[in-house]
């Protein structure tokens, strides 16, 4: 009987396999060749697979096939195919009416051919190509020689070709992929149970998206809906170009490694392994580029981790922008830390924000006072700055925002860069819209806590924990020989609470829930804290915060006596570089 094929039984010629029931392969596996032979049977039989060394068996059992399945394959005559398996199909009519006029076969997998067919679009089944049922509750689809090695193979290879005419495989010209929704269904609401995570992780999709990718110079492989409009008009005008093959393969496995890295993460936290876990990857999109860098020379770009930890956990980063210019590379720095400092008090906070260090905090029951009073603390700074809120911008505080005039002169109006806030009235953005039009307005979301705070250095990463310690979290220890009173305490834990923000080695000075005063990256500690210390005594400061721990406390201790100042130690230190 002639040889025949491994893969899909498509190159048969016998009559005599159509009429009978089942059939059984039965392959001689030599090093570089296999040669099939077909033994025609009417019941269920043994697949043997014979080596030179030794003998592999297994059942297998198929349904018998008609006459019109064992033709159908293309065997790399001239006919076009492509290959359809979607989970996302946003525009899969425009797709597939588009391939199908430019003279493409259609082959697809169960709910794309469906969707495909309810289209008006025929299609080729993959089990008319393979000749073998999905199977194992549809793990096993398309992880077959007649598929692969109709995507793998080389067309300026002429053993290739021989190959694939031999076993009875089709070339295919283009493969359209998109993967199980699983970043979608572990991010849920209520999350997924171990095993629906796992049944969702995708096999037979990355697999075909990798062969087609890696063999771009002959397949067109597509992953994302919008790039369809390109590819037909690439089909349409018959193009060779290089780049843009190499651009959708460099896209496929972008994201394929995109996909895997989710997998990761959610793997490793089902371990319930460390936090710092032996190696990760960040996968990280595209938002926007940027006019520049942190100084005009320098080329800038904003991406948005798509870390599964970063899901809905809020930050600058998934801040909707309602009006203004393009956010730049500064902007982001600035709004940052004005973000993450407004967010750390409980009652209605303002904070302005210059080159990413607090110049203004003030809390108040009424948001305008506090406003007024964190501008106020300096209002040079403040000029040019980031004002950030806590609570929502109504109307009334809009309109004080847009009118305030600087409380340096009393007539120039204040000019900011960013307002950034949870929420706005729609009167409020209505009004504040009309400041300038230039004026960034950012409403985001507070960061959830115990996020993985990641920074860069030369050759690696930096990574630790956030730093969420609040004034709750700590104790207050008096080591003076006065106590400070209950509203000098509060007093004391709101400037621990802004000194955190300020750029080491810093100083906070506070009163009433406002920060009347700072001073940030003080290079030289030792003069500096003894110099403030000094100088705070004999300037009427009557309490002082600090960490404590050094060799010098005892001189502290000291002073503080010697002056009638409470002295009190947190042994939390908040160093920001």
């Amino acid at each position: 009987m002639p040889a025949f094929s491994v893969s899909s039984a498509c190159s048969a010629p016998s009559a005599s396999i159509v009429n009978c029931s089942r059939f059984l392969y039965t392959f001689g596996f030599q090093r570089s060749r296999i040669q099939p032979v077909v033994v025609v049977s009417t019941g269920v039989r043994l697949l043997s697979l014979k080596s030179s060394s030794n003998q592999i068996e297994a059942m297998a059992v198929t349904e018998s096939i008609s006459g019109s399945q064992l033709e159908s394959s293309s065997t790399g005559s001239g006919i076009k195919q492509a290959l359809i398996s979607l989970s996302d199909k946003s525009d899969i009519a425009a797709l597939g009416s588009g391939l199908q006029s430019l003279g493409f076969t259609i082959v697809s997998t169960g709910g794309t051919a469906t969707s495909l067919e309810n289209s008006g679009i025929s299609v080729t089944k993959v089990e008319q190509l393979t000749s073998f049922p999905e199977m194992l509750d549809g793990r096993v689809k398309t992880l077959h020689p007649c598929i692969h090695g109709g995507i793998l193979a080389k067309r300026d290879h002429k053993d290739h070709m021989d190959a694939l005419e031999e076993h009875g495989i089709g070339t295919f010209d283009v493969v359209v992929v998109n993967l199980y929704p699983f970043y979608d269904k572990v991010t849920s609401t209520g999350g997924v149970l171990f095993d629906e995570g796992i049944e969702n992780i995708d096999i037979g999709g990355p697999a075909m998206i990798r062969a087609a990718a890696k063999n771009h110079k002959d397949v067109l492989v597509v992953v994302d809906p919008q790039d369809y409009p390109s590819l037909l008009d690439y089909l349409k005008e018959n193009q060779n170009d290089e780049q843009f093959r190499r651009k959708l393969a460099w896209k496929a496995f972008q994201h394929v490694a995109a996909y895997d890295s989710a997998v990761s993460e959610w793997l490793w936290k089902q371990t319930g392994g460390d936090e710092f876990p032996p190696s990760f990857t960040v996968p990280l999109r595209l938002r926007s580029s940027l006019r520049y860098g942190e100084n005009p020379h320098q080329k800038a770009a904003f991406y948005a981790d798509k870390s599964l930890a970063e899901f809905n956990s809020g930050g600058i980063a998934t801040a909707v922008q309602h009006h203004g210019k393009e956010m730049s590379y500064n902007n982001f720095l600035d709004a940052d830390a004005a973000w993450n400092c407004v967010s750390e008090f409980k009652d209605p906070t303002c904070v302005v924000v210059k080159h990413t260090n607090p110049c203004g905090v003030a809390s108040r029951d009424d948001i305008i006072e506090a406003y007024r009073l964190a501008v106020k603390a300096d209002p040079v700074s403040a000029f040019g700055g980031i004002v950030a809120f806590n609570v929502e911008v109504d109307e009334a505080l809009a309109k004080d925002i847009r009118e305030f005039r600087s409380p340096a002169d009393g007539e120039t109006r204040m000019f900011y860069e960013i307002v950034v806030a949870p929420s706005y009235s729609e009167k409020g953005l209505e009004v504040l819209c009309g400041k300038s039009k230039t004026l960034r307005i950012l409403e985001a979301k507070k960061n959830d806590e115990g996020k993985l705070s990641l920074r860069q250095v030369g050759g690696g990463w930096l990574a630790q924990e956030s730093d969420d310690f609040t004034p709750e979290d700590i104790q207050f220890k008096v080591v003076s020989e006065k106590c400070p009173t209950e509203k000098e305490l509060g007093d004391a834990k709101f400037a621990w609470l802004c000194a955190k923000h300020v750029k080491s080695n810093a100083i906070a000075i506070a009163k009433n829930k406002c920060m009347l005063g700072m001073g940030s990256g003080q290079p030289n500690r030792l003069e500096t804290w003894n110099d403030a210390v000094e100088e705070a005594c004999k300037s009427g400061i009557s309490v002082i915060a600090e960490p404590g721990g050094s060799i010098r406390d005892k001189d502290a201790v000291e002073c503080c006596t010697k002056y009638g100042v409470s002295l009190v130690f947190t042994e939390v230190r908040h160093f920001r570089h």
